[in-house]
């Protein structure tokens, strides 16, 4: 059963669209804008940088992972063997998503944006920082893209593609 648009010309009452992109970009520009600065206001305040180990690029690879599962079990379910969610578990699927997705758009971003403020530093650790924190906004990036997947494995077929 097909509903009618909504007064605005959106999506009928009682759904959602994807994950706008342009949001997306906001927060992890954001998060740019904060990783940067934690570099120099760190070494200011306290004297010396946050170190990056392995254990914050490892667990976000660990998110994007479970993410991924998720998505690929969602989607084979919804769409190979043509089950149908409970509702309440398709919302908890959609929240976790789309939460994810901020949140790894925003860490990508703050990762990214302070690696890059190591970049022509002269430090001990410059080069160690630099690499880690490159590795986690690729952790983060990954977050975002199974975020997005499992996102899109919650729609019913037939919905009508997003405007």
């Amino acid at each position: 059963m097909t509903q009618a648009p909504g007064p605005d010309g959106g999506p009928p009452p009682g759904s959602l669209r994807p994950t706008p992109p342009a949001a997306l970009a906001g927060w992890a520009v954001a998060g740019l804008a904060i990783g940067w600065l934690v570099h120099p206001l760190s070494e200011r305040v306290g004297g010396t940088a946050p170190v990056v180990s392995w254990t914050q690029p490892l667990a976000l690879l660990l998110v994007a992972a479970i993410l991924g599962a998720a998505a690929h079990a969602t989607w084979r379910s919804v769409h190979v063997r043509r089950e149908r969610l409970e509702s309440h578990q398709a919302v908890n699927r959609l929240v976790l998503a789309r939460a994810c997705a901020y949140v790894g758009a925003l860490a990508g971003g703050g990762y990214l944006g302070y690696g890059l403020s190591w970049l022509g530093s002269e430090a001990e650790l410059g080069d160690q920082r630099l690499l880690r924190s490159v590795v986690a906004a690729v952790g983060g990036l990954a977050v975002v893209v199974t975020a997005l997947l499992l996102e899109r494995a919650c729609r019913v077929p037939g919905d009508p593609p997003p405007a």
